[in-house]
């Protein structure tokens, strides 16, 4: 029994192993990827490969019609308030990890020293994170990821791309997506947990983001003239907002056009962004 009991511990210690050498590695990927993104791309432009993510924005339509967000649907429908909100504190939780992490790539230590409270707040007071106790004693909270670290040391955007399942990206938050994933502490956590865990909390992610933008979505619907260019300027937008913390330059200081009076359905459509993420502090036009 001993025998078996040294072989477990063993054969855990070198996964753990195995999982924190891949670190270095996802690091020197991005680092190595992100060189792509550095390539050209005109400011009036960052979706040359527009026609082909319009396809796979077409078929990740019907993906999420029939298979997301009717989880998402019978989720909410079924689950109390208590959980919902629960698993939104959870998840972001997990997320403040990953913010310290990049608050301290990128120098901003009283930032870190912020969010670093929260997360020990919440992790400890808010078990494990169900109850957002941060808020409430003045820690708010932050976004921070390593495609914003990326961008804080010069790395362009790259070109917007839509992925199969997964959605829209720009080549220098994907790979930072990547990085992000390998600093999740699920990563370094799930060789001590049963098999189905990690898998169960990722697919609850995925429901519970789906969950929350359901509200949104009618919204969206009904005020997008394009859908998939109203998402797209949205997100990049809000990655624009959250690179240069709630304020990014000003619409002439990047692109030098006349300024010209909106439409009645151009001023509808901001209204409606600016709906969908009334924070102006948290970031919306990866950019930089």
């Amino acid at each position: 029994m001993a025998d078996c009991i040294y072989i477990l511990n063993e054969k855990t210690m070198n996964i753990t192993c195995l999982k924190l050498s891949r670190l270095p590695l996802l690091l020197g990927l991005a680092i190595f990827l992100s060189g792509c993104a550095t390539s050209p791309t005109s400011e009036e432009n960052h979706d040359p490969l527009e026609s082909m993510n319009r396809s796979v924005f077409a078929f990740n339509e019907k993906a999420d019609k029939y298979v997301l967000k009717p989880v998402a649907m019978g989720y909410k429908t079924i689950a109390p308030e208590v959980v919902e909100v629960g698993a939104a504190n959870f998840f972001s939780n997990l997320d403040d990890f990953v913010v310290v992490i990049n608050d301290i790539l990128q120098l901003k230590f009283r930032e870190a020293g912020q969010d670093g409270s929260r997360l020990l707040i919440n992790t400890f007071l808010g078990m494990g994170g169900l109850v957002d106790f941060g808020s409430d004693y003045g820690f708010p909270k932050r976004y921070e990821d390593f495609g914003q670290t990326l961008a804080h040391y010069g790395v362009s955007s790259g070109p917007y791309i839509v992925v199969p399942f997964l959605g829209g990206y720009t080549v220098r938050s994907g790979i930072g997506g990547i990085v992000d994933a390998g600093t999740n502490p699920i990563f370094y956590a799930a060789p001590f947990m049963a098999p189905f865990i990690s898998p169960t909390i990722g697919a609850g992610r995925a429901v519970e983001q789906r969950k929350q933008l359901l509200d949104n979505e009618e919204i969206v619907n009904e005020a997008a003239l394009d859908k998939y260019e109203f998402l797209r300027d949205a997100y990049l937008q809000r990655r624009n907002n959250l690179i240069h913390d709630g304020n990014p330059p000003a619409i002439n200081d990047v692109i030098d056009e006349p300024v010209q009076e909106s439409t009645d359905a151009e001023k509808k459509r901001s209204v409606v962004i600016e709906y969908i993420d009334p924070e102006p502090w948290q970031p919306i036009h990866d950019s930089k």
